[in-house]
């Protein structure tokens, strides 16, 4: 069965860190706007088809460090591109497929230390650090598999 998160955002950052879904499907809309998906959790299935409809936006993916991105399927009318500097480190991870169109905006992969990283430099996680010191737990928006 398939199930579809939809994330639409206008001229705002919207941020989706540490273990929030287990969906196998997204829907993304975004227009002058920054959106973080964290998917490195182990919730999140196997396979993900992420459609995007961007205009001006960024979209930020924190992925595992096995994990392969197909971006075959995104048209670029403008400028705008897919980052994946660091690539995935063999194929052991999940599969993520991106469709749909992104005009003048970017779709920016962080894997790895670098996505521990993003989220750690987030408001999200420091809220989930104070809730974690009261509840005297380990934080799970650095490192989603500690949930």
């Amino acid at each position: 069965m398939t199930t579809t998160e939809r994330i639409t955002a206008r001229g705002i950052v919207t941020k989706r860190l540490g273990t929030w879904t287990a969906a196998d499907a997204f829907d993304v809309r975004g227009q002058d706007a920054g959106i973080v998906l964290d998917l490195r959790a182990p919730d999140v299935p196997g396979d993900l088809q992420i459609t995007v409809d961007l205009r001006n936006s960024t979209l930020k993916l924190l992925v595992g460090d096995g994990d392969v991105l197909d971006g075959g399927d995104v048209t670029w009318p403008a400028k705008g591109r897919l980052k994946d500097a660091q690539g995935p480190d063999g194929t052991t991870g999940r599969r993520i497929h991106l469709y749909g169109t992104a005009l003048d905006s970017e779709i920016r992969v962080h894997r790895g230390g670098v996505a521990i990283v993003s989220a750690m430099l987030s408001r999200e996680y420091l809220d989930d650090a104070r809730r974690a010191l009261k509840e005297r737990r380990h934080t799970t928006v650095d490192d989603p598999s500690r949930g």
